[in-house]
């Protein structure tokens, strides 16, 4: 069983390496952190089996808003300090959720959702401005690895270079 799980986690990093060295290449066409975002966003939604719903809130006037994502229509704002986003914004941490009935006060925008990761985005001065919420339709989707990976993921918005192509100078 052991080896079985090692396995499984080889793959889903190795998977993520791929998905990182495409995202590293890709966020150097543009400096505008909503286009960076953006792009993340479509790689992630559509090369990673069981994301469901895949996009990103951000804190506005102490509310939590959606800015942009990919899936089923999200919940515009979550209600404050209910949820797996607002626990991610208030212990400023990734939070990983294998069945989100289980989870007190889950926010259920769309019933389909089974298991879910929140992982806080912050900007280019360490300040949190929102987070990466992904859902998925079934349970146990989401480990300590895409916790992790996300994460990394998410610091290559503000420290990618941006890299003026030729055809624009």
């Amino acid at each position: 069983m052991s080896q079985d799980l090692n396995a499984t986690n080889k793959k889903k990093q190795d998977k993520y390496n791929r998905i990182k060295t495409q995202i590293s290449e890709l966020l150097t066409k543009c400096e505008l952190p909503e286009a960076r975002m953006a792009s993340i966003l479509a790689v992630l939604h559509h090369k990673m089996k069981g994301f469901f719903w895949t996009g990103f809130y951000t804190l506005h006037n102490d509310r939590l808003i959606v800015k942009m994502y990919q899936g089923p229509v999200a919940c515009m704002e979550l209600k404050k300090n209910t949820g797996v986003c607002w626990s991610a914004v208030n212990q400023q941490k990734a939070i990983v959720v294998t069945d989100v009935h289980a989870f007190p006060g889950h926010i259920a925008c769309d019933g389909r959702s089974k298991s879910e990761v929140v992982v806080p985005l912050f900007d280019d001065k360490q300040n949190l401005i929102g987070v990466l919420d992904i859902d998925s339709d079934s349970l146990n989707t989401f480990d300590f690895i895409d916790a992790d990976n996300l994460k990394d993921i998410l610091a290559m918005i503000y420290t990618i270079p941006y890299k003026k192509p030729e055809n624009l100078l």
